[in-house]
């Protein structure tokens, strides 16, 4: 995924890495977290929220995939089980409230992402 998102994107940043322990002497305009957040338990995601906030320069821009409603399931990637978590999206504005963000968009099984959902959250000045 990151190979082909530097390829559409050569001039953007790129990092790998566990996002629960993200821990960078930096900060960024934007975070995207597209198909990965969902995959951290409900707990976890609660942690790693104001994780991502605090690496959000003031005015910065959180952009996550998560799930319609509060849930687990398994799923399945190229015949392999994935595990799949989500918050309810009174749970999701909530947490980035408290993590200092303001929750500016949420939408449900949006068509034009093929169904998934998501959140754009923006971090106070």
């Amino acid at each position: 995924m990151l190979a082909l998102a530097r390829r559409r994107v050569p001039q953007a940043r790129f990092l790998q890495g566990d996002m629960r322990e993200l821990a960078l002497d930096m900060r960024f305009a934007a975070i995207l977290a597209w198909d990965s957040f969902f995959h951290l338990t409900q707990a976890d995601q609660l942690a790693l929220i104001p994780r991502l906030a605090a690496h959000l320069a003031p005015g910065g821009r959180l952009l996550f995939t998560c799930g319609p409603a509060a849930g687990e399931a398994i799923g399945s990637v190229g015949g392999e089980p994935v595990y799949h978590a989500s918050l309810s999206p009174a749970g999701y504005a909530a947490a980035l409230e408290a993590a200092g963000l303001f929750p500016r968009l949420f939408i449900a099984e949006d068509t034009a992402t093929q169904g998934r959902s998501l959140w754009l959250a923006q971090r106070r000045a």
